[in-house]
């Protein structure tokens, strides 16, 4: 019985391995490119699928977003400041035909096509747009990078820039400049403080020229204010309207001394 089997062992092993070899399973996040014959068949995938060994060769594609490091690249400002910069780019397979077939490596033709698009749009700006216009470089450098992928069947999603590395001359430089612009806000502030603060004097002494009362309420404020600090000067407050009162008396004794009697040589005498 056995030695009856044995002639058909090596054609079921020869069988077996044929079908091995045949049937393939992708999963949901995976497409299969089918050649026939090295012509382009189609598509296939997910789930099981059957290739003929030696006749059809199947390639497989990725369709998860992809994460690609671009290396540090040296640029140089459009104001002529040498910095490195580095990012991070997202980017995922939605045609497998055409990544397949219209570009060699599409994973690395996109690092590649990365790295010179992060320079040639940096170049084009300067420092501090580098430094506080992030989300604006993000989006061009984006938008560029897509529109030349799109014959690839890629699809760019994001770009990020990680760091933008200056040296340690360019790093105190810029920490004059925002001390000095600082200083300068502060120098506003306090001149724009003293402005509304003589503008709300002259409204105050035009109230107390017109308001007596408002006049003495000052004077007394001023009194209790100085009864508080450590000062050695002893003030005795005296009430306005007595000085008032002592103005007017002045007054009027200046001009009783104007009008005395005329000498007898003057001329009215003689009329």
């Amino acid at each position: 019985m056995i030695g009856e089997l044995i002639p058909w062992i090596a054609p079921i092993v020869v069988l077996l391995l044929i079908l091995g070899s045949a049937i393939r399973i992708l999963p949901e996040y995976e497409r299969g490119v089918v050649f026939f014959l090295g012509r382009f068949q189609g598509v296939k995938g997910p789930g099981l699928i059957i290739i003929i060994p030696g006749i059809q060769q199947m390639v497989r594609v990725d369709l998860r977003v992809i994460t690609l490091d671009v290396p540090s690249q040296d640029v140089i400002s459009k104001d002529n400041v040498t910095v490195r910069v580095n990012a991070v780019l997202y980017f995922r397979v939605v045609d497998p035909e055409k990544a397949i077939l219209r570009v060699e490596d599409y994973g690395s033709a996109t690092s590649q096509l990365s790295q010179t698009t992060l320079r040639s749009v940096l170049g084009k700006h300067d420092l501090d747009e580098m430094l506080s216009e992030r989300d604006k470089l993000n989006s061009d450098i984006q938008e560029i990078i897509d529109a030349q992928t799109e014959d690839w069947g890629i699809k760019v999603a994001n770009v990020e820039i990680k760091h933008v590395d200056l040296n340690e001359s360019m790093i105190r430089a810029i920490a004059r400049q925002a001390e000095a612009e600082r200083e300068r806000r502060a120098k506003v502030i306090h001149a724009e403080g003293e402005l509304q603060a003589s503008r709300k004097l002259v409204e105050a002494a035009q109230v107390m020229s017109v308001d007596s009362g408002a006049m003495q309420l000052r004077y007394l404020q001023t009194l209790a204010d100085m009864s508080t600090s450590n000062a050695s000067t002893i003030v005795f407050p005296l009430p306005m309207d007595i000085m008032e009162a002592f103005r007017k008396k002045a007054g009027e004794s200046a001009g009783s001394s104007q009008d005395g009697p005329k000498p007898e040589n003057s001329p009215g005498a003689a009329l």
